[in-house]
């Protein structure tokens, strides 16, 4: 009874944290996924379907819990709405097309600016102090992941052609966007009451809002771009993916910014290069020991910022 008792102790405190952990998981898997229905959708239309379909399940989930409009100030509202439009709508669509230019890999890379942009933000704009073990460990962290995602592997040099300056912009822009984005759903979050979920409703409801503007804009023939979604098979795994990465995923990392540190949320929720690995080995891929040793690294990282608490 004592041991279940403190374990439930210690999941109430780094309740954050292990959000973080557990969106980076989702998104680790949905990475996967992406990658390969990039090939067949757009990056703008990508993001957009998902957005659609994760804002139902989060309809439906608090008409399920009979959760009543929150009253929440206007400044916390604005600043959702901005963090929907920058780390959704823009952030996620440049983080798609930066896959699309320079691989997984490299645009993995690129992402791993955003956790100390995020700190450096959350520092300025929120007097959010980090103690020196807490930038190590999110020192250690960041460079675990580099370590893993910049390792050679076998016939990439199809991949290293795409390595192009359009890439490399695309994946700096997602960075800064999901830095700022995470910063203002930070400041929301913390001087309202407004709980996690209906902050990823209006979040997501912002970011879609300007998917949708700027799709219309672009092309008003709405055949043409809904297209993809006449298979029934790409619309199944939109759905699910979306469901698991979108809906759960987006959900999670709220509840990360609402009881954990910005710059320590965003490092947690970078992580998903870890998970990936033995989802390869999993899938019969060769994992070498600087892989394994990149982890380790992280893993310090992370053990390092869970023993601050």
């Amino acid at each position: 009874m004592i041991f279940l008792t403190n374990f439930f102790n210690w999941i109430t405190n780094f309740k954050g944290e292990l959000a973080a952990l557990s969106a980076a998981f989702l998104w680790a898997i949905a990475s996967l996924v992406y990658s390969r229905l990039g090939r067949q959708i757009p990056p703008l239309e990508l993001n957009l379907f998902k957005g659609i379909i994760a804002i139902a399940f989060l309809v439906f989930t608090l008409l399920l819990q009979g959760q009543l409009l929150p009253e929440i100030n206007p400044t916390a509202l604005t600043l959702l709405l901005l963090s929907g439009v920058l780390g959704i709508g823009l952030g996620d669509t440049a983080y798609f097309a930066a896959i699309n230019c320079l691989g997984a890999r490299r645009t993995l890379i690129l992402e791993t600016l955003a956790p100390p942009l995020t700190a450096v933000l959350a520092l300025v704009f929120l007097q959010e102090q980090l103690t020196a073990a807490a930038w190590c460990g999110i020192l250690l962290t960041i460079l675990g992941v580099v370590w893993v995602v910049t390792e050679r592997v076998p016939n990439s040099t199809a991949e290293s052609k795409h390595l192009t300056m359009r890439g490399i912009s695309w994946g700096l822009l997602a960075a800064v966007a999901q830095a700022t984005g995470a910063v203002l759903s930070r400041t929301a979050l913390i001087q309202s009451s407004i709980s996690p979920l209906w902050s990823t409703l209006v979040r997501l409801g912002a970011g879609v809002l300007v998917l949708l503007l700027w799709k219309l804009l672009g092309q008003r023939q709405v055949n043409g771009w809904l297209k993809p979604l006449q298979s029934w098979r790409i619309v199944g795994v939109i759905a699910i993916t979306a469901f698991f990465s979108t809906y759960l995923g987006i959900w999670l990392q709220q509840i990360s910014l609402k009881f954990a540190p910005a710059g320590i949320a965003q490092t947690l929720s970078s992580t998903s290069p870890l998970f990936v690995l033995p989802l390869a080995v999993w899938m019969g891929d060769v994992v070498s020991f600087r892989a394994i040793l990149g982890v380790l690294v992280a893993l310090g990282g992370v053990a390092v910022l869970f023993s601050l608490r």
